[in-house]
Order: structure tokens, then sequence, then C-alpha cells
């Protein structure tokens, strides 16, 4: 309830809780290195995010929502030590992957965020991210679903809004039709502007290799921050 005594609207959910079972493996790699890598979000927690105190001062950051199972998060920051990966997923075996490869790649510049990335990026000051990743969210096929869907209007604004002048805005899908409503709805943003040269060091992801054995067409959308 709030101050009113009415119930607050919970936001709606753009992601299927996904807990599953972590191998020992991952499991192992969560109890050794969660406590210095790893990032809780609670719903409605609007402290303040210091990227400075998770990558050191003056590191550019890579937020990347919905990682996977990781891989391609730990490609890009193992190719790109410059830059601070911070990766939010809600699938525990892939939060615990991400972790282990981490480890195994000595990984100093990737943060492991569990938790719904929305409230994240709330906690996110305006203008301090060099990127944001959108690779192979859920499409949300039906009809009904499609309030859903993470890239919606105000969802886009409020990613825009935490990007630096600059700051590219990168989606990917493997659904054709959601593609056509992303563009739209990034295209529509005045404040963003499509770059048409093709994406450079995206690497391939599970979802992606999923999509073109079903084969569904890969479109990648990349927009910079005016």
């Amino acid at each position: 309830m709030n101050e009113t005594g009415t119930s607050a609207a919970r936001p709606i959910r753009t992601f299927h809780p996904r807990r599953g079972r972590m191998s020992s493996r991952h499991a192992d790699a969560h109890a050794a290195l969660w406590p210095r890598f790893g990032l809780m979000v609670t719903d409605g927690d609007r402290t303040p995010l210091d990227l400075a105190e998770l990558f050191g001062a003056g590191v550019p950051v890579v937020l990347e929502i919905g990682f996977g199972m990781g891989d391609a998060t730990a490609a890009m920051a193992a190719a790109d030590p410059g830059r601070g990966y911070l990766g939010v997923e809600v699938h525990t075996p892939g939060i615990g992957n991400l972790l282990a490869l981490v480890g195994e790649l000595g990984l100093g510049n990737v943060r492991v965020a569990c938790g719904d990335a929305m409230q994240l990026v709330h906690r996110i000051a305006p203008g301090a991210l060099d990127a944001v990743h959108v690779f192979f969210p859920d499409p949300w096929p039906k009809a009904r679903h499609h309030k859903r869907r993470l890239i919606q209007p105000a969802n886009v604004a409020l990613l825009r809004d935490r990007l630096r002048p600059g700051g590219v805005l990168h989606c990917a899908t493997d659904w054709p039709e959601y593609a056509v409503a992303m563009a739209e709805t990034l295209d529509a943003d005045p404040h963003l502007r499509r770059l048409l040269e093709k994406p450079h060091g995206r690497p391939e992801t599970k979802f992606e290799r999923r999509g073109a054995v079903a084969g569904r067409p890969i479109t990648d959308l990349r927009y910079e921050r005016s």
C-alpha cells in the first residue's frame, strides 16, 4: 500500500523469472566470486549505483541487459579491457556461468547483476553509460504480451537518458516482427540517431545460433545518443 492507502501499481515485467539449477562449476564460481563481482537488484531500491566504485574512476561502462549464459559478454570484455561490462540477468545458471568465465579468464572488468534490468537502470546516473546492449531479448510474440517487450518508448527514453552524448544503444533480434517494432520505436526517439554501418565486434550468442538454425534473419539496430 502507498501513502494514500491504495495499492501501488506493480511494474510490468519484461522477462520470465528463470531460476534453473546450477551445475557444480557454476555453483562453485557463484560461491567464490559473487561477493566480489556480484550485485543483487532489489525491486524499489533507488540507491544511486556508483559505477566508479565498481570499475574505477573514468572507466567507460557498457550495460548489457539479458546476457543469457554470458559467453558473448565474456568474449567482449576480454577483447575490450578498457571498458567495464555490467551485465544483468535473471537466469541463475547464466549468472553462474558468467562468473565462472570471469574467474577462468581473469576478467577484472566485468560485474554481474541479478534482477530486473530496468530497476537497475533507474539507479544509474543520467549520462553515465558508454553503451547499452540489448541482444536477443524475449520477443513476447503473442499480441497480448507485447506490453512486456523491453523495447518500448518509455524504456528506450530511460536507456537513452543513461547514455552519454555519443553513446550507443545496440539492439539485436532474430524475430522479424519484433525487429520492425524495435526500429519504429527507436526511430521515433528524437534524441537517437540510427547508425547505418554494420556493427563490429559482437560475438555470436547462443540465441542467435538458434535463430539462424531455425532460418530466422538476424537484425542489428544501433543508435547514437545526440
